[in-house]
């Protein structure tokens, strides 16, 4: 079964394409890389995916689901962690959690059911009632982890969930993720500038460059068709470019789940 289904799917500014006619699908319950260097595409096809913008032609489908006309639908299947934190750190963690358990309409009783399971989950029971701006940079991203979980999502997007994040705190996120993928078949479409990551986590991979997708498949089969021995390798020969991280700000990202809510 497919969680994602794209198919010549164009994103036009005034001409310039920043997405040209792409198509992948992504399966049920696996996880799904999406890479590629900087201004090549990626960004724009995640937000035309979680309805934060419009095709110019072309079609997409999210958990049966189209974006353009069944937008409540698509949102409510769907978590999201976010390149840069767009939590409220004027909120303490267990208020930013409730607030988005609302946002999402968890019923109360079933959202704090759910809620002291995530913060046992993440590691930060001991910590819920503190404010956010007092958390590390890991911690502020394992409560968006928590946070995009609140739901029970078919799909969580995660958008460079480990930038910035020492090798230990990455290591645990992934932990927890993957015993999410397994335990519940949770769907895992996955940006990220560590090819490492992408090596180690990803089922399948596209690598997108100029708005288009110029390779696709298992790890073995991108190595193999670009005679390459490792990922990295494969995407400079691709691209030629080394991979770079997305230049996005926390700001950007808050007024985009703004958008996305109504708020």
């Amino acid at each position: 079964m497919q969680a994602i289904a794209v198919k010549d799917l164009v994103k036009d500014f005034k001409g310039l394409k920043a997405v040209d006619g792409i198509s992948f699908e992504v399966k049920q319950g696996e996880i799904f890389a999406f890479l590629g260097p900087n201004g090549a595409g990626k960004t724009t096809t995640i937000k035309m995916l979680t309805t934060l913008s419009r095709p110019t032609a072309g079609s997409v489908s999210v958990n049966g689901y189209n974006p353009l006309y069944q937008q409540a639908d698509v949102r409510k299947s769907f978590g999201i962690v976010f390149q840069d934190p767009s939590l409220d750190d004027e909120l303490t963690a267990m208020e930013n959690l409730e607030f988005h358990a609302a946002l999402y309409g968890v019923p109360k009783e079933v959202a704090k059911e759910r809620i002291s399971y995530l913060f046992e989950f993440v590691g930060l029971e001991s910590r819920k009632h503190f404010l956010v701006k007092t958390f590390s940079g890991g911690m502020k991203r394992r409560l968006e982890i928590a946070r995009g979980l609140i739901h029970h999502p078919k799909i969580l997007f995660l958008d460079e969930p480990t930038l910035g994040l020492d090798p230990q705190t990455r290591k645990a996120m992934w932990k927890h993720i993957l015993e999410l993928n397994k335990k519940e078949s949770m769907t895992v479409f996955l940006t990220t500038h560590y090819l490492e990551e992408a090596e180690k986590m990803a089922d399948r991979i596209a690598i997108i460059d100029l708005g288009k997708i110029v390779a696709q498949g298992a790890l073995s089969e991108i190595k193999k068709s670009t005679k390459s021995k490792t990922l990295e390798e494969a995407f400079l020969k691709l691209t030629g470019h080394s991979i770079r991280e997305e230049s996005a700000t926390a700001a950007d990202h808050m007024r985009q789940a703004k958008r996305m809510w109504g708020r």
